[in-house]
C-alpha cells in the first residue's frame, strides 16, 4: 500500500504541488492513502481525484483575501525580504467582537468549498481513496486523524479548514462540542499514521529544507516576533514528527522516500505571493525529477 504525506507550510504547499505533479504523472505513482496537514490538506483531495491541474491553478492564484475574512497583517518589503507587521485596525476590531484570536479565515473555508465540489468529493470515494486530514483538537488536548470515509461532504470541507487554521492569527473553530485549530499545533508531517494505517511506502514531501540551521531574522515589533516564534515550535514539531517516522519506517521495514524544499524558501510562509509561488511549483517539480533521476542512477549502478 502506497502513501502521500504532505507536511503543513503555507504558502509552501506550491513546492509540494509541483513534487506530487512529478510523482504522479512522471512516475506513474498510484496512491492508495494520502495524508495532509494544514497546507498538506488542501492538496491531497485533488491530487486524489487526479487533478493536478486544478490544484496548480488554485495554489497559482491564491492571495491573502483568498485565505483572510479578516486579516491580522500587513504585508511590507524591504529589498529582497517580505515581512509582516500588525494590522492595528482588524486586530482591534477583533477585541471588541469578543474573539480570542487575532485574524479570521472564513474566507479559506467559502473557498474550499467552492474549489472542491461535492462531485469531486463522491468520485474520491468512488475510487477507494483514502484521504485523511490532521487536525489538533485543543479541547481534548489531542491530535486526530480525520478520514473522508468516515464524514459527509460538509464535514470533511470543515475539518480541512480546521487543519489550515493557524491559531492565534487564523480561526479557532469549534465542533461537535470541541474546540480545533491547525493540525501541525500536534503532528506537522503525518509520516508514522500513514505506516499505522498500513502503507508499505510512503512518499513524504516535507515542507522545510532538510538542514534547519539558517538565520532567521527575528520580528522588530512583539506581533512578527510571535510569528517568528510559533514557527520555532512547529519546526521542532516537525523535526520530532520526522524522526518518529524514520523510527515507525524502520521498524515496520517500509520504504519511506523523503522530499525535502532544496532550500529555504521563505520566511513567513503566511504571506501569498503568486509569482513565487509559481516558482516555487516548478522548483517542486525538477527537484522530484532530480531527485529520481539519481536513484535510478544508484540503482543501475547497483545492479551492473
Amino acid at each position: 500500500m502506497k502513501a502521500l504525506v504532505i507536511s503543513g507550510g503555507g504558502s509552501k504547499g506550491a513546492f509540494a504541488g509541483g513534487v506530487a505533479q512529478y510523482l504522479i504523472q512522471e512516475e506513474k505513482k498510484d496512491y492508495d492513502l494520502y495524508l495532509g496537514t494544514s497546507t498538506g490538506s488542501l492538496l491531497i483531495p485533488h491530487l486524489a481525484d487526479g487533478k493536478v491541474e486544478k490544484v496548480y491553478d488554485i495554489y497559482t492564484t491564491v492571495t491573502q483575501r483568498t485565505i483572510f475574512s479578516n486579516n491580522p497583517f500587513v504585508v511590507k518589503k524591504k529589498g529582497d525580504r517580505q515581512y509582516v507587521s500588525i494590522n492595528h485596525l482588524n486586530v482591534f476590531w477583533q477585541i471588541i467582537k469578543g474573539k480570542r484570536t487575532f485574524g479570521e479565515s472564513k474566507a479559506l473555508r467559502r473557498n474550499i468549498k467552492k474549489n472542491f465540489t461535492k462531485d469531486e468529493f463522491e468520485s474520491i470515494k468512488s475510487k477507494n481513496k483514502n484521504v485523511i486530514v490532521t487536525v489538533s483538537n485543543l479541547s481534548k488536548n489531542r491530535v486526530e486523524y480525520k478520514s473522508i470515509s468516515e464524514f459527509s461532504y460538509e464535514d470533511f470541507c470543515d475539518w480541512i479548514w480546521i487543519s489550515c487554521n493557524y491559531i492565534p492569527f487564523m480561526s479557532l473553530v469549534k465542533k461537535n462540542g470541541f474546540e480545533y485549530a491547525d493540525g501541525g499545533l500536534g503532528c506537522v508531517v503525518p509520516i508514522r499514521e500513514a505506516i499505522r494505517r498500513g502503507a508499505t511506502e510512503v512518499d513524504a514531501i516535507i515542507l522545510e529544507a532538510e538542514n534547519m540551521e539558517y538565520s532567521k531574522v527575528l520580528g522588530k515589533n512583539p506581533f512578527s516576533l510571535m510569528v517568528n516564534l510559533f514557527g520555532f515550535l512547529l519546526d521542532q514539531v516537525e523535526y520530532h514528527d520526522i524522526a518518529e517516522g524514520k523510527l515507525a519506517a524502520l521498524h515496520k521495514n517500509v520504504k519511506l522516500n523523503i522530499y525535502y524544499t532544496p532550500t529555504q524558501l521563505t520566511e513567513n510562509s503566511l504571506v501569498f505571493n503568486r509569482k513565487r509561488m509559481k516558482e516555487w511549483w516548478e522548483q517542486g517539480f525538477a527537484h522530484a525529477k532530480e531527485k529520481a533521476e539519481k536513484l535510478k542512477s544508484k540503482e543501475s549502478e547497483g545492479a551492473s
